[in-house]
């Protein structure tokens, strides 16, 4: 099955960045952007076109420049041609630099989108392709929680009425943040990295049961809410069944993939008295230890294996 195809409007692009429309074919809203690559065409400009992806915005930054400007008139214009003849998406000229007449006259030849920046080009570059991967990410919808507990981003999953809301609301109460609310939208925006927000028509808002929708905003204010976090956590909750095993340790280290991405996850059964904002809590703070590089389970259990060796030994154990 093949991955689903995202587009972004190169009038996007403009406001983000404040560029200068120095030409556009059509309006900026109906030129489409679709890969999250940008590219800087020393070669194209030296006449090599092998693997060649027009679909990517291009660059020419003081190299380019410089290159094109030590060429004769009628050199220029050969390689510029040959450039935009190949009909790139759009071409963005960095650090403010001069715009050669040929490069204009091309442009308009083939109808090419030209712009301009003043940024310079290495910095322009990371911003742009740091945009572009979140704009043009691979997505999907589940449905779900997602919160902010200590700076970690927790998805809880779970079949509806389990109680994720409520226990979205206490965590609120706590002083942590929610993102979304009964459908997230989880982007791979690198192949390690996650990001979830909520449908612009329902951020910020909590359904429960009984009581109906709830700005969480207005309630609680602007510090209880955040648009947009990363994914470092999947929480599944399930009804308490009994006779079920259950990690009582912590040595599982389960993950879940979504996205191709494989995230951190626990199983936490949901019974009558279990407070489970609070169990969140501790969660999101071991998760942290975790990727500090200390693991409490492996620690203990480590420690219960050199005390069974002492006692199989027939030693006394120093008390620690």
């Amino acid at each position: 099955m093949e991955e689903e195809v995202y587009t972004i409007p190169l009038s996007s692009v403009i406001r983000e960045y404040n560029l200068e429309e120095l030409y556009l074919p059509d309006a900026a809203e109906k030129i489409l952007i679709c890969s999250p690559q940008v590219n800087r065409p020393g070669l194209p400009l030296v006449g090599f076109f092998d693997h060649f992806e027009k679909a990517r915005l291009e660059i020419i930054g003081k190299v380019e420049y410089l290159y094109l400007k030590q060429l004769y008139d009628q050199e220029r214009r050969a390689s510029l041609e040959g450039f935009f003849a190949a009909r790139p998406v759009g071409v963005i000229v960095t650090t403010g630099l001069e715009i050669f007449d040929e490069m204009q006259l091309m442009a308009q030849q083939y109808r090419v989108p030209l712009l301009r920046t003043g940024m310079k080009t290495s910095e322009f570059m990371a911003a742009l392709i740091s945009y572009l991967n979140v704009n043009l990410a691979p997505r999907i919808t589940r449905h779900g929680v997602l919160v902010d507990v200590y700076g970690e981003g927790i998805l809880l999953l779970g079949e509806s009425g389990i109680g994720k809301s409520e226990t979205a609301i206490e965590l609120i109460k706590r002083g942590h943040r929610l993102i979304a609310d009964d459908a997230v939208e989880i982007k791979r925006v690198s192949a390690k990295t996650l990001v979830g927000s909520a449908p612009e028509i329902i951020r910020h808002y909590v359904e429960l049961r009984g009581i109906g929708v709830v700005d969480v905003c207005r309630l609680f204010g602007m510090g209880a809410v955040e648009n947009t976090s990363r994914i470092d956590l999947v929480v599944k909750l399930e009804h308490w069944e009994q006779g079920k095993m259950y990690d009582r340790l912590g040595l599982d280290n389960e993950t879940t993939d979504i996205l191709g991405v494989g995230v951190p996850c626990i199983t936490l059964p949901v019974s009558p008295g279990r407070n489970i904002a609070v169990v969140l809590e501790i969660a999101a703070m071991n998760h942290r230890q975790k990727l500090m590089g200390y693991n409490t389970a492996e620690e203990f259990n480590r420690r219960l294996l050199q005390q069974m060796g002492l006692a199989e030994e027939g030693g006394n154990p120093t008390p620690q």
